[in-house]
């Protein structure tokens, strides 16, 4: 078991068999390719992306379906290639590839990233920001306020 100190969650301790590896990096973050996923129930069903080699740099996800229950995405050959996987059939979301969209909150409201959803083989945790170039996704989903939020 693996430790690293981070600036959001302090000490985590993780399995290096558990690391995403980024082999392009993100865009933004070409030089940051290995991320922790980390869950916490009282966020649920955001999953928290934190780099293992920059102790500040956290990404906010959610899973794509809990956005949009009939989500679909389509890979390039290059983005397939560099997550190791098969060019045969389309990638099963939840049986083949994790798929999160960042999170990004504002004081305008929160939105998610649906355009370029971070695609996570299961099997390798090799990865890749998947910019899908002719979609009707937006890189700016609103998300719509919790009820409590409203209710206030």
């Amino acid at each position: 078991m693996e430790t690293f100190d981070t600036k959001h969650f302090g000490r985590i301790a993780f399995e290096s068999t558990d690391t995403i590896e980024f082999p392009r990096g993100l865009p933004g973050f070409e030089d940051r390719r290995r991320f922790a996923a980390i869950r916490q129930e009282r966020a649920a069903p955001l999953v928290f992306l934190q780099s293992l080699e920059d102790p500040e740099l956290c990404f906010i996800t959610a899973p794509v379906l809990t956005v949009d229950a009939k989500y679909r995405f389509k890979l390039s050959e290059e983005d397939r290639a560099t997550a190791g996987l098969s060019s045969v059939r389309r990638p099963r979301i939840g049986k083949d590839v994790w798929a999160l969209a960042v999170v990004t909150i504002r004081e305008t409201g929160t939105t998610v990233n649906l355009l370029a959803p971070l695609v996570i083989n299961l099997r390798s945790l090799r990865a890749v920001q998947a910019v899908m170039r002719d979609s009707a996704y937006s890189h700016q989903h609103v998300l719509p306020a919790p009820a409590e939020a409203i209710c206030s």
